[in-house]
């Protein structure tokens, strides 16, 4: 089957945006593993970075960028801490990464376990509430 993408590394890039970008991408970065690639910003508003965490990519923005897509999109504590979407990363080991993103203070409220499909993973949120799950199970292996 010919997939209509070219062939990258990734091809699905999910994008976020927080109040405090800056803030952010430290903590992402300390938390979770991530790796800054590229940060565009005029002092305290990020109007484009790329955080990289394997062969994986996330872009992130300011909340207030001021872009064409501000009215479509809302922060998870303006409406009511829920999300549409969570990013899910596949690690070598979820316990390690686990005990990284609690130290940092990750809001962990899918407890690390094994699950049922395989592999060993948890759900958390981060400072500004985007929900994220990080675990073993890879589902290119399906």
């Amino acid at each position: 089957m010919n997939s209509p993408a070219p062939r990258r590394n990734c091809t699905i890039v999910p994008s976020l945006r927080y109040r405090d970008a800056p803030a952010a991408i430290d903590w992402l970065c300390r938390a979770f593993g991530f790796e800054k690639r590229v940060v565009h910003a005029e002092g305290d508003i990020v109007h484009h970075a790329l955080l990289t965490f394997g062969n994986g990519m996330i872009m992130l923005s300011s909340a207030q960028s001021g872009g064409s897509w501000d009215p479509y999109l809302a922060q998870p504590d303006e409406i009511g801490g829920r999300e549409t979407q969570c990013c899910c990363l596949v690690v070598a080991d979820a316990n390690a990464h686990h005990a990284r993103a609690t130290a940092a203070g990750a809001d962990v409220f899918d407890a690390l376990s094994d699950r049922d499909y395989g592999g060993r993973g948890y759900g958390c949120r981060d400072p500004e509430g985007h929900i994220w799950w990080f675990g073993t199970y890879d589902p290119w292996k399906d």
